[in-house]
């Protein structure tokens, strides 16, 4: 089907809430292409249409830029169909469940069952002095969270769903784990009070306030320190060091010690790092 044959896009697709998907896709279509089982220049005809009709939004320095994609899923509104195939692709390949179109439908019903789920966690569940049900009650909700790994008391979970904690890691007291983008914890990592990881925030150029949202991870034996604020988008890398009262909204290296205005550099850790981080033991009931 030629573009300029489709019925003009609905009105749901004015929507400019969005999450980051990678960068520089189109550099990448021939082999999105290959992977659907169509020519190259079909699906950068069809890219160029998500682009001009919301689906898709490219941000940032033109020879490099941010790919986002609308973030409440409009797969079933998407009147070009190879358009509406390649959202979907580039949706599932977002570690999260993008935000249903609400409505009576099912995709409602279990996503505000979930919300109310976590809500009910934070509100009484986290201040229970009983760590298997508070895992528990995450795991209910859809959180994957590794062996040896624990949640201390008081930290509020968003996004429970999307919540990917790996084995033998750590998150103190009073934190805020905000996963609604997608919130992916490695290994081994310590996690300590009052930090905070934050999944998006709005676009301030528009009169609308736009959700703009990305992915957040934190790699193996990374260690974020007591106040530091995480901000989306972020990736610490394995065994990375973000100091106490830091804000960071980018990627830091492996082994790097980032503190202070900017996340400046610091020094780096050791390669050969292999403690456990040791968050559950004999004084579990008080955490």
């Amino acid at each position: 089907m030629n573009p300029t044959d489709l019925p003009p896009a609905p009105p749901a697709l004015t929507l400019r809430h969005r999450i980051y998907h990678s960068s520089a896709l189109r550099e990448r279509l021939d082999g999105y292409a290959a992977r659907l089982g169509v020519p190259a220049a079909e699906l950068a005809a069809a890219y160029d249409w998500m682009l001009a009709n919301n689906v898709a939004f490219e941000e940032g320095d033109a020879a490099e830029p941010r790919v986002s994609i609308v973030s409440v899923n409009m797969e079933s509104r998407i009147p070009h169909p190879l358009a509406s195939r390649f959202y979907a692709l580039l949706r599932d390949e977002v570690p999260t469940q993008l935000v249903p179109r609400y409505g009576l439908n099912w995709p409602t019903f279990k996503d505000r069952w979930l919300r109310a789920w976590e809500q009910c966690y934070n509100i009484l569940i986290n201040k229970l002095p009983s760590h298997h049900l508070r895992l528990a009650w995450l795991r209910l909700g859809g959180a994957r969270i590794g062996k040896g790994s624990s949640v201390w008391r008081n930290t509020e979970v968003l996004g429970v769903n999307n919540l990917v904690i790996g084995a033998d890691s750590c998150v103190a007291w009073h934190c805020l784990l905000d996963a609604r983008a997608g919130l992916i914890i490695g290994d081994h990592v310590a996690i300590a009070s009052y930090a905070k990881i934050i999944a998006g925030s709005h676009d301030l150029s528009a009169p609308e306030f736009w959700s703009v949202s990305a992915p957040v991870y934190i790699d193996d034996y990374a260690w974020i320190a007591t106040g530091a604020l995480i901000g989306h988008g972020a990736r610490i890398g394995r065994g990375a060091v973000v100091t106490a009262n830091t804000v960071v909204g980018k990627e830091v290296a492996p082994y790097k010690i980032v503190g202070g205005s900017g996340a400046k550099p610091m020094g780096e850790r050791p390669r050969d790092l292999n403690y456990k981080v040791g968050g559950k033991g004999l004084f579990t009931l008080f955490h």
